[in-house]
């Protein structure tokens, strides 16, 4: 396999250049003297971004974008063998890496790299722990799966040995990281296209937990079930983090009216601080604990903990304040799983409020199908659901689910729920429905976020 070299920089071309974690590699890449090209469907402010930092982007992909001199190719999960650039690279016996392999190559230059990994919450806390190493003046490298405002996007190339990244479980694609510090905030079912059950996820997590190197630390939930077996025998230092639990504590917890916690820590029993965050839900508080651990871990001061956090507004679509109208309140939310949606729920009943309205629209057909009824439990948090239809990302066979079927089962559990064929058609029933003084949450991985942006439209 092709090893990435600092010292002897070479020709990477990138096969979906602007995605959000692709383009934050090709940037890196960039600062670091490499010679980067890419192609991509569409123009987008990212590959504008990649193009002035000197990248050479195609719009369009075909086998022609592989240019002899070019040393090795990145590609995706959602590229295939009948993608015309990625025949080609194989064809001409060029070596390929995944995303997640040439993440994993490039953190091994890091002596101090973290790893945030967890079914749910990995965004939010890998940018709470970024916000505390910049609080530090420790200049991290960070490498984030949403639009960090601190640092102006996705990806920060800073010039420590600090290094910041999500770690994604889907593929396994996390396995190709050794972090210093790993960091897991919850293990729940999810992506069953893939995984076979909830064991089959542990498993993987486990070997997460493995591959974190020789002196390192695992950062894990004290009520992760079976704790003991599932810690069993690694070589990293284990430390715990909950609410009223485990080696960093958290305690006395406050709710502000904008459902924001101020919370008591406590470290191996002993008081290290009082903490405000200004992201709301109780589940925040969790991962500001484990993003705490990490940080004092990493050499970040109590003080710089603090400020990070207090300075930490959100990562976009993660509840995102989009706008008011006529008195109703707009918000938008990525939450895509059961667990993160009761979440998410349960923060906006902490807002005053009237009606909660959720628009939702569910992603993938695989998670809709096998998690069909956690997914009607966990929307009868809102007073009144309106569903889309099933985002089908990279998926093609319906397996004979629909929200027009979800809807149904929330109104058998007793919320009224609505379907709408299209965008148009909920955004209409929105306007008119709504109050002053409710609540609209837009809520997916899709495209949803559109509806609120429309509704805030005059």
């Amino acid at each position: 396999m092709y090893q990435i070299n600092y010292s002897n920089p070479s020709h990477i071309h990138f096969i979906g250049i602007g995605g959000i974690s692709m383009s934050g590699l090709a940037a890196v890449l960039l600062d670091r003297g490499f010679d980067v090209s890419g192609s991509d469907s569409k123009r987008s402010p990212l590959t504008d971004l990649l193009a002035q930092k000197g990248a050479r982007i195609i719009i369009g992909q075909s086998a022609s974008n592989i240019e002899p001199d070019t040393d090795a190719v990145v590609y995706t999960a959602a590229v295939h063998e009948d993608n015309p650039e990625f025949a080609a690279a194989k064809a001409a016996g060029i070596p390929m890496l995944t995303r997640a392999e040439m993440l994993g190559q490039m953190m091994d230059h890091y002596s101090d790299a973290a790893a945030v990994a967890g079914t749910h919450g990995k965004t939010t806390t890998t940018s709470m722990l970024s916000n505390i190493l910049l609080a530090s003046d420790m200049d991290p490298t960070i490498s984030v799966g949403g639009i960090l405002p601190s640092i102006g996007g996705n990806i920060r190339v800073g010039g420590s040995e600090h290094f910041v990244t999500e770690a994604c479980e889907y593929t396994n694609s996390f396995l190709q990281f050794h972090p210093q510090v790993g960091i897991i905030l919850n293990i729940d079912a999810d992506h069953l296209d893939f995984f076979k059950d909830l064991d089959d996820i542990r498993h993987s997590f486990r070997l997460f937990a493995e591959g974190i190197r020789s002196g390192g630390t695992l950062i894990i939930p004290a009520s992760l079930p079976d704790l003991e077996g599932f810690t069993e025998g690694l070589a990293a230092d284990i430390v715990t983090f909950g609410i009223g639990e485990g080696d960093y504590a958290a305690e006395e917890i406050t709710m502000d009216d904008n459902a924001c916690a101020s919370f008591t820590l406590f470290v191996r029993g002993e008081k290290a601080g009082r903490f405000t965050l200004r992201v709301p839900g109780r589940h925040n508080v969790l991962n500001a604990a484990a993003a705490i651990a990490a940080a004092d871990i990493m050499g970040a001061s109590r003080k710089a903990e603090a400020e990070g956090l207090s300075s930490f507004t959100g990562a976009e679509r993660r509840f995102e304040y989009k706008g008011r109208r006529d008195g109703i309140t707009v918000i938008d939310d990525y939450a895509h799983h059961p667990t993160e949606i009761k979440a998410t729920l349960a923060a906006a009943r902490e807002i005053p409020h009237g009606t909660i309205w959720c628009a939702f629209q569910p992603h993938t057909f695989t998670r809709t199908k096998m998690l069909f009824n956690d997914f009607a439990e966990a929307l009868t948090g809102a007073d009144h659901v309106v569903l889309t239809d099933i985002y089908a990302a990279r998926e093609t066979d319906t397996l004979g689910v629909s929200s027009s079927q979800l809807a149904e089962r929330i109104r058998e559990l007793g919320t009224p729920a609505d379907y709408f064929p299209n965008f148009s058609e909920a955004e209409a029933y929105l306007r008119k429905s709504c109050v002053n003084g409710d609540l609209l949450i837009t809520m997916g991985a899709g495209n949803i976020f559109t509806v609120g942006e429309d509704f805030l439209k005059d």
